[in-house]
């Protein structure tokens, strides 16, 4: 077709491509219609808008699932705090009780009446604070709805759901530890001492270690009728007025060891320093000027052991009951092993017997003492109190000493035995320090000799008024003290004692 112009190709070209046309529409099935190309996008047809609506229901579903889960974890949540709370109240009776007996410190676990509490749902009536992190249920329970919902919107998958959910469930029901329950202390509270007997048992495993000083003063007047009378206004003999004058120190060391939560043992090892002045003047004698005799002694004193054990468990409002049993020695120096003067104050040896030169620093009898000591916790104070009986075994084939290293013969003796029993209460002034007041009294029974009671033995009642205070410098190391003044005429005047208790 070598030169044929374009006006002459044109035609043939327009009649090809028609022919082309024809050919493609005879290709297409019937009743489909071709779609512009210049037209919007079609609009989804139905299977896909079924497919987005399951989507949005399973999450709505899955929302509520997560929904019923938090309420789960909520409950469980608040169970878990009424646990708590049970355990603190139970655990604040007693800090209550040792707060404002003795102004013991704070524990991690206290109770608040004017902070709030720490988790959201529980009433401010609850007067509690717990110290701490946040239980880990908690922060799971706030965590989880936004990561799970997240994870499935993005890939939902049903199975994998299922087996989320009953995990979840699981978890959820499942009682979670939220923290290690504080152990439940049944010991007594703590009072400032001002008796010889403690309230407080020593904890399991610890070592208290108590030195102590005592300080006692005391002054007494005897008037003594030597002769007879002819009638009740004549006198044949002689008139004795002494006046007695005792300072005594007492410097004691004791230890106590916890071998239970409701068990302790005791030791004491006193040492005794003795100082005695009497003064007298013979009427009739024709003596113008008083005579003054000193003794002294010193040394070891009666070495004591005591076991206690806690009876009950009290509370507030509660009593605590402790046994005891007190066991004391012989090892100081006893009344018959001292020298007894009968030249320089025996008045011709008309009454027999004479002041020793030598003071005694033990009673001279083995005893046993069993008793009950009781506290009652009553806020804001603690009451406490004891009995007890002392009983002094006999001792046989007696003999003392006289000057000039003779012996007299003495025989059989028994000391008379001790009812004793003390009343008291305490009050804490603020965490540290605290404040007792108390009463004991002991009723000392006849001496008897050879089965027979001595001849001019009576009966001896003894009543102080004790006053106390403690301080607490740290939770090892505190400091005692207590006054006590004598209230009927054969108790020491003053006694003065001093404790400082150190743990270990």
């Amino acid at each position: 077709m070598k030169g044929t112009s374009l006006i002459e190709v044109a035609p043939l070209a327009l009649a090809v491509g028609l022919g082309v046309a024809g050919q493609a529409r005879a290709q297409e099935p019937l009743g489909v219609v071709p779609i512009p190309v210049a037209e919007s996008p079609p609009v989804p047809l139905q299977p896909y808008e079924i497919t987005a609506d399951a989507r949005l229901d399973a999450l709505q579903r899955q929302l509520n699932e997560q929904t019923q889960r938090l309420e789960q974890m909520r409950t469980l949540m608040q169970a878990q705090e009424q646990q708590i709370f049970n355990l603190q109240n139970a655990l604040n009776d007693e800090v209550l009780a040792n707060a404002r007996a003795r102004g013991a410190p704070a524990p991690v676990i206290v109770p608040s009446l004017n902070q709030a509490p720490t988790f959201r749902d529980v009433p401010p009536s609850q007067p509690y604070v717990v110290v701490g992190p946040a239980p880990q249920a908690v922060m799971q329970a706030q965590d989880t709805p936004s990561a799970q919902v997240y994870a499935q919107s993005a890939a939902p998958q049903p199975h994998q759901a299922t087996q989320s959910q009953g995990a979840q469930t699981a978890q959820a029901q499942a009682p979670e530890r939220v923290g290690q329950a504080p152990e439940s202390d049944s010991r007594p509270p703590e009072v400032a001492q001002i008796f010889d007997q403690p309230g407080v048992l020593t904890p399991k495993g610890k070592l208290v270690l108590e030195p102590s000083l005592q300080y006692g003063y005391s002054a007494n007047d005897r008037v003594a009728l030597v002769g007879y009378t002819i009638i009740p206004a004549i006198l044949i003999g002689l008139i004795d007025v002494r006046q007695v004058k005792t300072t005594t120190a007492v410097a004691t060391l004791t230890g106590r060891y916890g071998v239970s939560r409701r068990m302790e043992v005791e030791a004491k090892l006193p040492y005794v320093y003795i100082h005695s002045d009497t003064v007298s003047r013979e009427i009739f004698t024709g003596s113008a000027q008083d005579r003054v005799f000193n003794a002294r002694g010193s040394g070891i004193g009666d070495v004591e052991i005591t076991g206690r054990y806690q009876l009950n468990r009290g509370g507030p409002d509660k009593p605590f009951y402790i046994a005891w049993l007190r066991y004391k020695s012989r090892t100081g120096k006893d009344l018959f092993e001292v020298t007894t003067d009968c030249v320089t104050r025996c008045v011709a040896n008309t009454t027999g017997t004479g002041l020793p030169l030598d003071l005694p620093t033990g009673s001279g009898f083995n005893a046993v003492q069993p008793g009950l000591t009781w506290l009652y916790p009553s806020d804001p104070v603690v009451f406490f109190g004891s009995l007890s009986y002392l009983h002094n075994f006999k001792r046989s084939d007696v003999s003392r000493r006289v000057l000039g290293g003779q012996t007299e013969f003495l025989g059989d003796i028994k000391a008379g035995d001790i009812l004793g029993f003390n009343l008291g209460m305490g009050l804490a002034l603020n965490e540290k320090a605290a404040i007792s007041i108390g009463y004991d009294q002991s009723i000392v029974d006849k001496t008897k000799q050879d089965g027979r009671e001595v001849a001019g033995a009576v009966r001896t009642t003894l009543g102080t008024l004790l006053l106390g205070g403690t301080y607490r410098f740290s939770d090892r190391t505190s400091l005692n003290v207590a006054l006590g003044v004598g209230v009927t005429r054969d108790t020491p005047d003053l006694t003065f004692t001093a404790r400082l208790p150190i743990s270990f």
